[in-house]
Formats: C-alpha cells, structure tokens, sequence
C-alpha cells in the first residue's frame, strides 16, 4: 500500500512524500542526496486529476483488495517504483472506494493497469503480469 513516507534507494535516508498539489508534479527526490524516490501514491475521486498528470509516465493500478491477483501485482508494483524512480510514477485506485475512475477508465476486470502519458491512456494490461514481463512492456515508455 503507498505510504507518504520513502525510503531513498541511494542513502536509505527516510523521506516524506508530499502529494502533487504541494510539488505541483515535480518527481520526489531524496533531501539528503538528491536521489529520485519511489514514487507510489494512492489516488481517489478527490486526487485523482492531481496525481495522474505530470512530467513521467503514470501507471495506474486499479485494484481491490479483496483481489488476489491485486494482492499478487502490488509487492511487483512497489519493486518497480523503487527500481524505476524517476522515470515511472504509480498510481493505486481501489475501485471498490472509486467505481467513478474504475468506470471512466472502463477497468472491467482487475487488476487493469493503464499507462497515461500527460493524462491520456498510452497503453492498458490486464490481469497480474510478472515483473519483468510487465518492465518489458513499459521500457519503450520510458
């Protein structure tokens, strides 16, 4: 689950994360080393507009938590934050609190990942990928 605090992968220093609003879409970096840092957020009606736009990639994860194949994708998700900081930003829509995103976005079964460049869907999976299937298929977006 997205927390508002992160742990830089360069100097392990613990960093806490402001939503898009306070950085106006700026990566999060590292104040001690100026390393970028995961960048995981959890988004709802309210933020969803906020956190989708920005200067990276936005993959979007819709998921429920109910779902074991969500359950399955997140730990995947998290490694590819960490490893993609900087270059990815993830977003985690629970589409039992959102229907609303789940339905604009039309996220029928889940997990549906959708990849947004500058707010517009780029490209879409569904289902739980492994990792390295999933960063294949997100390397020419990057």
């Amino acid at each position: 689950m997205p927390q508002n605090v992160a742990a830089c992968p360069s100097c392990g220093a613990r960093n806490r994360l402001r939503g898009a609003e306070e950085t106006h879409g700026s990566p999060p970096r590292c104040g001690r080393c100026g390393a970028p840092l995961p960048w995981l957020v959890a988004a709802d009606d309210g933020s969803f507009a906020a956190e989708s736009v920005g200067p990276l990639p936005v993959l979007v994860d819709f998921w429920a938590s109910w779902c074991g194949p969500c359950r399955a994708v997140a730990p995947v998700l998290d490694e590819l934050s960490r490893e993609l900081a900087g270059r990815l930003k993830v977003v985690k829509v629970d589409v039992d609190a959102s229907p609303g995103l789940a339905a604009r976005f039309a996220a029928r079964s889940i997990p549906t990942l959708v990849l947004l460049r500058g707010g517009v869907e780029v490209e879409r999976w569904v289902g739980a990928l492994p990792k390295e299937q999933l960063r294949r298929a997100l390397a020419p977006h990057l």
